[in-house]
């Protein structure tokens, strides 16, 4: 169950003004990021939630048809991978693209988050 009180007025308005079905992803990955951890704090950066610990962790990004969970270290994220779910070629951004509610993995994407936070430790 989440804290909702690490919930942030700003990301609750964004939500609200997503597409029905983009909404619901949105929400259920925003879930899955704050029961991850109680340190990740819940920010709104570069017009989307953000979420940090020592530094960036992870965000959502949503479009008309699909939502990206992204990671700002996602490049060193890869090697923890191993469902292969992280997409993108950029310097450090990795990210997964969700376009449907039931294509959600909690336990990968947990496992993702706590690992992006370990990252931030060293």
């Amino acid at each position: 169950m989440v804290d909702k009180a690490r919930e942030i007025e700003e990301v609750n308005q964004f939500i609200l003004q997503l597409p029905n079905d983009i909404q619901n992803i949105a929400v259920t990955i925003r879930n899955i990021i704050l029961n991850s951890s109680p340190e990740l704090k819940e920010e709104f950066k570069w017009s989307m939630p953000n979420y940090s610990y020592n530094g960036l962790v992870c965000y959502i990004q949503p479009a008309k048809k699909h939502i990206n969970l992204g990671f700002h270290r996602g490049n060193v994220l890869q090697e923890k991978d191993v469902n292969k779910l992280l997409q993108g070629t950029g310097k450090a951004l990795r990210y997964i693209r969700l376009k449907k509610v039931e294509e959600v993995q909690p336990e990968a994407f947990t496992s993702l988050i706590q690992e992006a936070m370990k990252l931030n430790e060293k």
